[in-house]
């Protein structure tokens, strides 16, 4: 896929992230997205890469396609890829969503559990109406 290839062509090259985001006018962290397969360049961008690595972009993409790349079709892989990214991401946060619901009902449990373990009716009046008498003069 695209950013394994991205991964492997800067290595090739012995170049670091940081070099490649420089001769791409992008910053470090966009380029590392890129490889790490958590976003993708658009259409533009990928054909600046495959210039700077020397490849074409269907190489790029991890297919084999005609040397006469349409930009149409690098824009339908690109539009594919971004759906898959978005389904993952979406899952993900649901995933994540669900774990912290979860640990918040059985805090809230445990929580009231404790409460109605610790509370004696007998306790309660008489330290209501101890506290009445304390405060008067």
């Amino acid at each position: 896929m695209l950013h394994d290839n991205l991964k492997m062509l800067r290595k090739a090259k012995r170049l670091t992230q940081e070099e490649v985001a420089d001769a791409l006018h992008v910053v470090r962290q966009t380029f590392s997205k890129w490889e790490k397969g958590l976003s993708v360049p658009d259409a533009e961008m990928l054909t600046r890469i495959a210039e700077l690595f020397e490849v074409s972009v269907g190489d790029l993409l991890g297919e084999i396609t005609e040397p006469t790349t349409d930009r149409d079709i690098v824009a339908e892989q690109l539009a594919r890829i971004n759906e898959h990214l978005a389904i993952k991401n979406r899952r993900a946060k649901r995933i994540w969503q669900i774990i912290i619901a979860s640990i918040l009902t059985i805090n809230l449990i445990t929580l009231g559990s404790i409460l109605l373990l610790r509370y004696d009716p007998k306790n309660s009046t008489t330290n209501i109406t101890e506290t009445k008498e304390e405060i008067r003069p």
